[in-house]
Formats: C-alpha cells, structure tokens, sequence
C-alpha cells in the first residue's frame, strides 16, 4: 500500500471516527470525545505529524481525557451551582455511577437527575431545593455535552485546516 493510499484511508478513518464521535456526545454508548480524538490520531500519525502536530494531537487527548472526568464532574458542579447540599452533590455522583450501570443509555443523564434530587431530599427534606439541586445536576450534564461537541468541532478544524 503506498502512502497515498495510506493517507486516503487515514482521512476516511478520521472523518468517521468524528461523525461517530460526535454521535457519542448525543449517545453516552459511545465514548465520542475519544472515538474522535483517535481519528485525529490515525490522520496525524499517518501523515508523520506533519498535518496535524504532536503538540496538538496530545493537547486533544488531555481534553479527551478529561471529558470523560466530565461526565462525573459536571453534574456535581451543577447540582453545587444551583445550592445542592453535600449529600445532593453526593448524590448526583452516586446517581452517575449507578445510573451507568442499572439504565446504560440514560444513566449519564438520569442518575445524576435523580441523585442530587434523593439527596438533597433526604438532608433536607425541601422538595423545592431537591428540585433545584436535580435542576442544577441536568444543566451541569448540558454544559459538559456542550463542552464535548465544542472540542470535537475544535478536533475537525484542526482536520480540516490540515488541508489547507
């Protein structure tokens, strides 16, 4: 296989590696922020680096790596932000956790909802609170999403960009 054919299929293998990872950010199956970054990794390792530089390509796996911190962290932050007690913060982690595992697809999503709710209910026995620290927990779910498909429009400029 020649280099250009090695490099035509790196840009395929990049592009839907994007697609699908921007898929991901919408369908918390796939790890889209990494799936994406992979592509961008292929693309720059097989064009020696020179498209896409070593510099950039580890900036992008440190932000890759820390959205999947993100799924944790920004419902907590959320749920902190709208004045959740420890116990609802507590709760929208232990939600993410066992919402990952007991409903898949809408675990991320759900549990954390439902934990900073239970939590805060049970510390302080305010359904308007628990409320709002469930209300603080799905906009910190949102901000992270909006975090994702930032940084995986990022990734596609820097592919796109490397052909200019």
């Amino acid at each position: 296989m020649g280099s250009a054919m090695g490099e035509i299929i790196a840009i395929i293998a990049c592009s839907l590696l994007l697609i699908i990872g921007a898929s991901g950010v919408f369908l918390p199956v796939l790890p889209g922020v990494p799936l994406a970054w992979l592509g961008i990794f292929i693309y720059a390792a097989v064009t020696g680096f020179e498209a896409i530089s070593v510099t950039t390509v580890v900036v992008l796996f440190v932000l890759s790596a820390l959205t999947l911190v993100l799924d944790f962290v920004a419902p907590m932050l959320g749920a902190r932000k709208y004045r959740a007690s420890r116990p609802g913060v507590f709760g929208a982690f232990a939600g993410a956790l066992i919402g990952i595992f007991v409903l898949g697809f809408w675990g991320i999503i759900v549990g954390p909802l439902v934990g900073a709710f239970v939590g805060e209910l049970l510390a302080k026995g305010d359904i308007q609170r628990a409320l709002g620290s469930a209300a603080g927990s799905f906009v910190g779910c949102i901000a992270g999403s909006l975090f994702k498909v930032v940084l995986i429009f990022i990734m596609a400029g820097f592919f796109i960009a490397s052909f200019i």
